[in-house]
């Protein structure tokens, strides 16, 4: 950062002084834990040699803080896949249903917005596409910050809301999905081949929120990976470059994940298993009524307080997967 130069790249500068923020604050959380352990030694020496029941006090006090501070290296040291400590690509898709499942997955991304937040982490929209009526029909989000990915992968799958609908002028009670894919973002990575000839690139003008810029200009892209099929947008910049550059993140990420996908069911055709057939299936169900509750299917984890959950605290569903896989 002390090169003269150093600022000549914006992009190049953003990320690196973000990337020593984060490894700050990961540093930070290490100092905090030997700092408490070295003042809850001292408070339970002074305590065993004096009797002092004000001292017990004070190692009561810090014992709590240090029990949190080692649980949150725990769970970091969990993280140890090859992109868990990249950004996240995470997209929202509602399922059949309408306005209800569009209206689910507009929820879905106040929620995983509230939490980034929460983390520090910053969101971006690279891609938004309205309802016809409330929601969304889809959403695209690039997610920055240290092991931002690593926590959002188990977030992968089907979701499942139940709820009195405020659609519903008869006040039924309505059952609704929507779909959440987590990638992570893959910057010059040398395994992801990507040749131009195999890209068809259309502009159009962008639909959703953005200013008048965006919706007076063919500034929208949409690539197309023809041996694949693989199509992926972006229409949240100002910028037809900008918007490019977003939508070939979102492709080597997709392309990244098929090839990781493709070995593995070699791998299992190899061993001889079946494909897991939970792969895509409902991960998580959040129901408002005839009772509250989040459960996750696959850890059992739940809890009463949807909307504490609604509101970004998923915590205990993203450590509860980490620690069950």
């Amino acid at each position: 950062m002390l090169e003269p130069n150093f600022w000549d790249n914006q992009e190049l500068a953003q990320n690196t002084t973000k990337k020593i923020s984060d490894l700050k604050r990961i540093i930070g959380q290490w100092q905090e834990v030997h700092t408490l352990f070295e003042d809850g030694m001292v408070f339970l020496e002074l305590f065993l040699d004096s009797g002092d029941r004000s001292l017990e006090t004070e190692l009561t006090g810090i014992l709590p803080q240090l029990q949190k501070a080692v649980e949150e290296l725990e769970l970091k040291s969990l993280l140890s896949g090859q992109y868990d400590e990249n950004n996240a690509i995470l997209t929202i898709h509602p399922g059949a249903g309408g306005t209800e499942s569009q209206d689910w997955a507009s929820m879905l991304w106040r929620m995983y917005t509230r939490w980034a937040e929460s983390q520090g982490y910053t969101v971006e929209v690279l891609d938004y596409q309205p309802g016809e009526e409330a929601g969304l029909k889809s959403i695209t989000l690039l997610i920055s910050g240290l092991y931002s990915y690593g926590y959002l992968r188990g977030e992968k799958g089907v979701h499942r809301l139940v709820r009195i609908s405020p659609f519903d002028s008869s006040g039924r009670r309505h059952t609704s999905f929507s779909s959440v894919e987590v990638l992570p973002e893959i910057d010059d990575d040398l395994t992801v081949d990507i040749n131009a000839d195999d890209l068809r690139v259309d502009t159009y003008r962008a639909s959703g929120a953005g200013g008048q810029h965006v919706n007076k200009t063919d500034s929208a892209i949409r690539i197309t990976h023809l041996p694949t099929g693989i199509v992926v947008q972006c229409q949240s910049e100002r910028s037809q470059h900008a918007n490019r550059e977003a939508a070939m993140k979102i492709l080597r990420a997709r392309l990244m994940e098929r090839q990781i996908e493709e070995q593995r069911e070699k791998l299992e055709s190899i061993k001889g298993q079946q494909q897991d057939i939970a792969w895509g299936s409902q991960i998580r169900s959040y129901v408002f009524c005839p009772y509250t509750m989040v459960k996750d299917h696959r850890t059992n984890v739940e809890t009463g307080n949807i909307d504490a959950v609604m509101d970004g605290d998923i915590e205990m569903f993203i450590e509860a997967f980490l620690k069950h896989q």
